[in-house]
């Protein structure tokens, strides 16, 4: 599709935000009011998510980035978002992206799909997450459901989740927080997941009070923690979005302007991923054609270059 068929799209100015009396600050040590915190972000990140701007698709792969690098501090690497970027978008087709590639990859997963978990998806992430599969791990999907179904109000639950899945399996910490994301989702009834809490795996909301140290799924007040935990990543993600805001406001402003055939295939890819090579190839667009157009967007304020490199380069909103 040429970018002149496609139809205008909405941009909102004004990414709805976290009253200032709201904000998480350090870590909470009464149950009540990191719930209220989580309430308070979670209503404002819901009218966000519910709203659905075209740039949403971009807007939850860039969180998927987010946790992707919180992931692998907790899996004892050392890849940083220009790293994982190159790991997923620079390799062949076909070719695996590594261990940290894959992490990422059931990051994007669950920024990609509508929530819910079946025995399959979870065998997959499992595996993307370098786990090893067990029996106890196939009773998850049901423990889910049944959260979901019935639960407690959604932090809690997606405290449940995390705790049973590090319970079951200590080596399990990222399939437990990434399930938890999930839940989170089905309480809120949410038709796509925002990833937050695996972001926050390493935050101040797990930092013990007066001992030093971190909080474990079985301590007392893990559940404020993560009450506290999702407030942080509900705040961040809303500033996330309030930083894509402008550049897809631009790239509207311009749309009427970009006659190139297959431009529209690569607005349609910056609206709905994190990243997008400027060596990408269509049907209808060539490399050189991509390279114009990208710069073109670039000199606009449509798009920003993401790696600062010369070659080898990547777009996104």
């Amino acid at each position: 599709m040429d970018a002149a068929l496609i139809p205008p799209f909405p941009v909102p100015l004004v990414v709805p935000t976290v009253p200032g009396w709201a904000l998480p600050r350090g870590s909470v040590a009464q149950p009540a009011e990191a719930a209220f915190l989580a309430g308070a972000a979670l209503n404002s990140l819901d009218s966000l998510v519910r709203a659905n701007p075209p740039w949403a698709g971009a807007w939850r792969q860039r969180l998927a980035l987010i946790c992707a690098v919180t992931a692998m501090s907790v899996v004892g690497r050392a890849e940083d978002e220009a790293a994982l970027r190159d790991a997923w978008h620079l390799r062949q087709p076909g070719d695996d992206p590594g261990p940290a590639g894959n992490i990422l990859a059931a990051c994007k997963r669950l920024a990609g799909r509508s929530p819910g978990v079946d025995l399959e998806t979870l065998r997959s992430v499992a595996g993307l997450l370098g786990l090893r599969w067990s029996d106890e791990l196939a009773t998850l999907p049901d423990q889910v459901e049944a959260l979901a179904r019935a639960g407690p109000p959604a932090p809690f639950a997606a405290a449940a989740i995390a705790r049973e899945v590090q319970a079951l399996r200590p080596d399990a910490e990222l399939l437990g927080w990434w399930l938890a994301d999930q839940l989170l989702a089905l309480r809120l009834r949410w038709a796509m997941p925002a990833p937050l809490l695996m972001g926050q795996a390493r935050s101040a909301a797990f930092r013990r009070t007066g001992r030093g140290g971190r909080l474990r799924s079985g301590d007392d007040g893990f559940d404020a923690a993560v009450c506290l935990a999702v407030a942080q990543g509900a705040t961040r993600a809303l500033r996330c979005a309030d930083e894509i805001v402008p550049r897809a406001a631009r790239l509207q402003a311009i749309l009427p302007r970009l006659r190139a055939k297959g431009a529209g295939e690569a607005i349609a890819l910056l609206l709905d991923d994190d990243a997008v090579p400027g060596t990408l190839t269509t049907p209808n667009l060539s490399r050189w054609g991509a390279r114009r157009l990208f710069e073109r967007l670039e000199a606009f304020g449509a798009v920003r270059e993401l790696t600062g490199r010369a070659s080898f380069q990547l777009y996104g909103l």
